[in-house]
């Protein structure tokens, strides 16, 4: 039975996903929508992501520092593995399932409280197709998040470099010569397919939990952690997918 009621949730997503895009807002409506949702969703997190973002580059590069303990080791390979850290997995995938956490509960406890409220209701007997007009301002908005995990990956190596440098624990030199070595420019291209991948999820599966909630202000808060939980599944799920697909052959 579990299993049906999954499937079953899967089958409405995509239904949903295909209901998005039916029935456009008028544009003169949907372009003030879209850019509330870029100050909502991307504005708004830059400053949790530039602090975490510093700090766990900062981690990663006196970690490496300190387990490499052998003196016959370069030093400049701190730099070479916070770079990859950061790059591959820390930027992409970690602030993104922080994200979840952020952005997730946000979307949720607002589509949701609107569904408690009555408003989606209001929106569906004056004709306007509800889920194009809450959910594909989110979508466009998101479209950006791209350059809030550029933002990350900067700011992950300059925590790195500022971490291993006045740390005492390398060399300036050392730590960029690090950073520059056997740079493949397809690991950048990953981590923005990546970051494209996990934008969409990161719009339209706690939409979902928010617009199909049902009951008061306490189904609210479950719909928002049941979102979070789910939306954090996907996208470690995606990421070992896409990882195989573009970096396994």
């Amino acid at each position: 039975m579990m299993l049906i009621r999954y499937i079953s949730q899967i089958g409405k997503y995509f239904l949903m996903l295909k209901e998005i895009f039916n029935k456009q807002t008028k544009w003169s409506v949907m372009r003030n929508l879209i850019f509330k949702e870029i100050d909502d969703l991307i504005i708004d997190s830059l400053g949790i992501v530039a602090f975490i973002s510093f700090f766990v580059g900062g981690v990663v590069s006196i970690q490496t520092a300190l387990n490499l303990t052998n003196p016959l080791i370069p030093k400049y390979l701190i730099g070479f593995a916070t770079r990859q850290s950061v790059i591959l997995e820390f930027a992409p995938t970690f602030i993104s399932v922080i994200m979840a956490g952020k952005m997730g509960s946000f979307i949720t406890s607002s589509i949701g409280t609107m569904r408690v409220t009555e408003q989606i209701d209001a929106l569906e007997v004056m004709g306007v197709n509800s889920l194009n007009y809450l959910v594909f301002p989110k979508i466009i908005a998101l479209l950006l998040y791209p350059f809030v995990i550029g933002i990350s990956m900067f700011l992950g190596i300059l925590g790195g470099w500022m971490a291993g440098v006045y740390g005492g624990f390398t060399s300036s030199n050392d730590f960029i010569t690090g950073a520059q070595m056997q740079f493949i420019p397809f690991h950048i291209t990953y981590a923005f397919i990546k970051t494209f991948i996990f934008a969409m999820l990161l719009a339209t599966i706690p939409s979902f939990h928010g617009y199909y909630m049902k009951g008061g202000a306490l189904e609210v808060g479950k719909a928002s952690t049941v979102s979070f939980v789910w939306t954090s599944v996907s996208i470690i799920l995606f990421n070992y997918i896409l990882t195989q697909l573009l970096l396994g052959s």
